[in-house]
C-alpha cells in the first residue's frame, strides 16, 4: 500500500468515526433524563419497540436517522424527527415500521415529522410490503401548526395514504402505546388492525383538559379513551394488550400470517462475499474533492466475487456501466469515473463529468437494464454536464436530456449511493431524489449542491462585492478574503451529506461497508411489487 491510499485510509476512518459518533447522540433521542421518565411508566423506548418487534440477528436499515439534525433549535432540536422508521423483517417478512419516540417533545409532530412519516409510506406503497405503526405521540407541535397542518403534504396527507393504502391491499397495523390524540387518533383506527396498551394508553378526539373547557364535561383521560373504554365499549380498537411487549407480541403473530405475495422476479442467485477486501474501500476513497482515483476498484469491493461484465468499455469512459450481482441479486451499475480519460481522439476527459458520448452510453445501458428487468444502482461522484463550445455545439444538452430522459422513465427500481461530489444536473442524471431512486443514501465523503464548495464562494463573493460597492464601500483584499471564508464555510456547512440527511434529501448517511446491505434490502422490497408498466422513452431528439 502506498502512502497516498494510507492517508486516504485514516481520514476515511475519521470521517466514519464522527458518524458512529453522531449516531450514537441520535440514538438517545430526546436525552437520557426523558428517557429514565419514560421508562418509569413502565414502556419500552421507540426503538427498543422496534428491535423487540423485528427478527433478533436479521438485517435491518434505518430510514431517515439524521432527520431535523441541526434543525429547530429555537424549539429544542427534534432528534431523527421525533420519529424512528426501520425496514427489517417480523417472522421472516419484510416490513416497514414507524414508533413515536415519546422522549422528543412527548412524540410531537415537526414539519420534519410529518415528511419522514410520509417517507415511510411512500416506501410501504411503492414496494407493497406491509406497514407497522407504533403509536406515542402528543400530535401536532402547535408552534409550528402552519408548517405541518393545511397543505397537500402536511400531516392530513398521513391519513389519506392509509385509505389508499388500504384499497391497495397493502397491511397496515397499529399499536397505541401512548397518548394518541386529535387527528393523529385516526392514523391508527385506518389502519386494518389496531391494538391498545392498557392503563399507559389513550385514544381521543380531544383530551379530559379540552373536553371540559368545550363541553362543560368532567372526565379522567381512561375513562375518555382509555383501553377499557375502546375494547370494550366504542370497539374503536381490535386488541388489548396489558404491556409494550405484549401488544409487539400480537403484532408478531399477526404478522405471522400474512399470506405470500406476486413477485417481480428480480434474478437472484446465492450471495457471494467480494473477492477483494471491502475495506480497502477507505484507502481507495480520496480524502480531498479533486483528487483522482479509479471507481471500478471500488465496484469490486460492492459486488459477489468482485465481478462485473462492463459495458461498452472502451467508450464514454467517465461513466463506468457494468452488470453485476449484489448479495446475488442482478444488478446494472451505472457509476461515475473520477479520473481523467483519454477518448477514441485521444482528447483528454475531465474524471466526474459527463461527457455526451458518456451520456448515450448510460442512456443506452438504461434501456438494456429496462429491457432485462434489472434493477439499476447508481454510484454517483459527479460535478456536472461538460461545458463549452465545443460541447455545446455537439449536442450536451441534447444528450444530457436523453440520460435524464432514460432514468426518469424507468420502470426498474433504482437505488443511488452518493460517494462522493454530487453537483447540479449531474445529480439529476445520476438518479437524485426527484428521480425516484427505492433508496438513497450517502457516505460521509459526499457533497451534495448545485455546484463545488469553490466555484460557489467566488460566484457568491462577486455578489457580495457588486453590493458593497454600490453602497459606496471600499473593499480590502483583507476585507474580500474575510468574507470569502465566511460564505466558504456557509456553503460547505450546507452541501455536508447531514445536511442533506436532515431535510431527508437522503434516506441516511451509511457506512461504506453497509451498502451491500442496502442495495440488497432495497431489491428485495422492490421485489414485492410486480412492474406494471412498460419502459417507454417518450420523445427524445435524436
Amino acid at each position: 500500500m502506498d502512502i497516498n491510499f494510507n492517508k486516504n485510509e485514516d481520514h476515511n476512518k475519521l470521517e466514519l468515526a464522527a458518524l458512529k459518533r453522531k449516531l450514537l447522540k441520535v440514538y438517545k433521542g430526546g436525552g437520557e433524563a426523558r428517557i429514565e421518565k419514560h421508562k418509569a411508566k413502565g414502556k419500552l423506548t421507540a426503538r427498543e419497540r422496534i428491535d423487540y418487534l423485528l427478527d433478533k440477528n436479521s438485517n435491518s436499515i434505518e430510514i431517515g436517522a439524521f432527520a431535523g439534525e441541526e434543525m429547530y433549535k429555537e424549539h429544542g432540536g427534534c432528534p431523527s424527527g421525533g420519529v424512528v422508521v426501520k425496514m427489517g423483517y417480523i417472522n421472516k417478512k419484510q416490513c416497514i415500521v414507524v414508533a413515536n419516540d415519546a422522549t422528543v417533545k412527548a412524540g410531537a409532530w415537526f414539519p420534519i415529522t410529518g415528511k419522514k412519516n410520509l417517507r415511510a409510506q411512500e416506501i410501504s406503497i411503492e414496494n407493497k410490503i406491509p406497514i407497522i405503526y407504533l403509536v406515542d405521540s402528543a400530535g401536532v407541535y402547535l408552534p409550528m401548526q402552519d408548517e405541518i397542518f393545511p397543505d397537500k403534504e402536511h400531516f392530513g396527507r398521513i391519513f389519506r395514504n392509509n385509505a389508499i393504502m388500504s384499497s391497495m391491499g397493502i397491511t397496515q397495523i397499529s399499536a397505541v402505546m401512548g397518548s394518541c390524540v386529535a387527528g393523529g387518533a385516526y392514523l391508527p383506527i385506518m389502519s386494518d388492525e389496531a391494538m391498545i396498551v392498557d392503563k399507559t394508553s389513550s385514544i381521543f378526539l380531544a383530551g379530559s383538559y379540552l373536553v371540559k373547557a368545550a363541553i362543560g364535561e368532567s372526565i379522567d383521560n381512561e375513562t375518555l379513551g382509555g383501553a377499557t373504554t375502546h375494547c370494550e365499549i366504542s370497539g374503536v380498537t381490535d386488541y388489548k394488550a396489558s404491556d409494550d411487549e405484549d401488544a409487539l407480541n400480537k403484532i408478531r403473530n399477526i404478522v405471522d400470517k400474512i399470506g405470500d405475495f406476486d413477485k417481480a422476479g428480480f434474478n437472484r442467485s446465492e450471495s457471494i462475499k467480494p473477492k477483494e477486501n471491502e475495506d480497502d474501500i477507505f484507502g481507495i476513497l480520496p480524502r480531498t474533492r479533486t483528487d483522482q482515483y479509479e471507481i471500478r476498484d471500488i465496484i469490486k469491493r460492492v459486488v459477489d466475487n468482485s465481478e462485473f461484465e462492463e459495458y461498452k468499455k472502451d467508450y464514454g469512459k467517465t461513466i463506468v456501466c457494468a452488470y453485476a450481482r449484489i448479495d446475488g441479486w442482478a444488478v446494472g451499475i451505472v457509476a461515475n469515473q473520477r479520473k481523467v480519460v483519454k477518448n477514441a481522439k485521444k482528447e483528454m476527459q475531465f474524471g466526474g463529468v459527463i461527457y455526451s458520448d458518456s451520456a448515450d452510453k448510460a442512456t443506452r445501458f438504461i434501456a438494456n437494464c429496462n429491457q432485462k428487468k434489472i434493477p439499476l444502482v447508481f454510484l454517483q461522484d459527479v460535478t456536472g454536464f461538460m461545458v463549452g463550445s465545443k460541447s455545446e455545439h455537439g449536442g450536451i444538452i441534447k444528450d444530457g436530456a436523453k440520460m435524464v430522459n432514460a432514468v426518469s422513465n424507468s420502470v426498474v427500481p433504482k437505488f443511488t449511493i452518493i460517494i462522493g461530489n454530487s453537483y447540479g444536473a449531474g445529480n439529476y442524471a445520476m438518479c437524485g431524489k426527484a428521480y425516484d431512486p427505492k433508496l438513497i443514501v450517502a457516505w460521509p465523503s459526499a457533497r451534495l449542491a448545485v455546484m463545488g464548495g469553490a466555484q460557489a464562494a467566488k460566484v457568491l463573493l462577486q455578489i457580495e462585492k457588486a453590493s458593497l460597492k454600490k453602497q459606496g464601500e471600499n473593499i480590502s483584499k483583507e476585507k474580500e478574503q474575510e468574507i470569502l471564508a465566511t460564505i466558504q464555510a456557509k456553503y460547505d456547512a450546507q452541501t455536508s451529506p447531514y445536511y442533506a440527511a436532515a431535510r431527508l434529501w437522503t434516506d441516511g448517511v451509511i457506512n461504506p461497508l453497509d451498502t451491500r446491505k442496502w442495495i440488497s434490502m432495497g431489491i428485495e422490497a422492490a421485489n414485492h411489487a410486480p412492474i406494471e408498466k412498460p419502459f417507454n422513452l417518450g420523445v427524445i431528439q435524436v
